[in-house]
């Protein structure tokens, strides 16, 4: 089993014999480093499904540019505004790495259940996984030191320490570059 078919089954409950249907509606895309899988202020016209690299998710405040978040291998990656509601998106997503990609185009995507029946249920079940991600992510950054942060982020996702500049991690994690420095330095000696 693809980890992609893994995943649409225990986060979608895919059933078998929808699991074919849904997967043809997917291609594979790659984006070189550098390049934008989505742009601020445009309409977001697909989902991905990341398979290898990272991408970032960011937008501006002001003059501050702030990390919401980093895509890695096994997630899920869109814009929910754009590709469900229409709405220009407000923020920028763009390849850190070589990235590799399953994606569905907004049209297939809502099309979806005209082919699978199922498929309203499977999608409420992927968005509410979805929403207590960022649930628990943004409860994280509320409730935790700076300290309690880096290590929950560390303990989840180590990989992305030695794959992703420190000044991208910091703003992901509400800090400067600098605050990460000093926590890094402090919980390596």
């Amino acid at each position: 089993m693809t980890e992609l078919q893994e995943c649409l089954r225990s986060y979608m409950g895919v059933a078998q014999e929808d699991m074919q249907t849904l997967l043809s509606f997917f291609h594979l895309t790659t984006l070189e480093k550098g390049d934008y899988f989505l742009k601020a202020g445009r309409i977001c016209d697909k989902m991905s499904f990341h398979t290898a690299g990272l991408m970032r998710v960011f937008g501006q405040h002001g003059e501050k540019e702030v990390t919401q978040w980093i895509s890695y291998k096994g997630n899920f990656i869109t814009d929910l505004g754009g590709i469900i509601c229409d709405e220009p998106s407000r923020f920028s997503i763009q390849a850190l790495t070589w990235c590799e990609c399953y994606t569905i185009d907004k049209k297939d995507y809502l099309d979806l259940s005209q082919v699978i029946p199922r498929w309203p249920l499977m999608e409420r079940l992927l968005i509410t996984h979805c929403f207590r991600f960022m649930e628990t992510r943004i409860f994280a950054l509320l409730s935790m030191s700076a300290e309690e942060r880096y290590r929950y982020l560390q303990e989840q996702n180590p990989e992305l320490f030695y794959s992703v500049p420190l000044k991208y991690l910091a703003s992901m994690m509400g800090m400067t570059p600098e605050s990460l420095s000093r926590i890094r330095n402090k919980l390596t000696t």
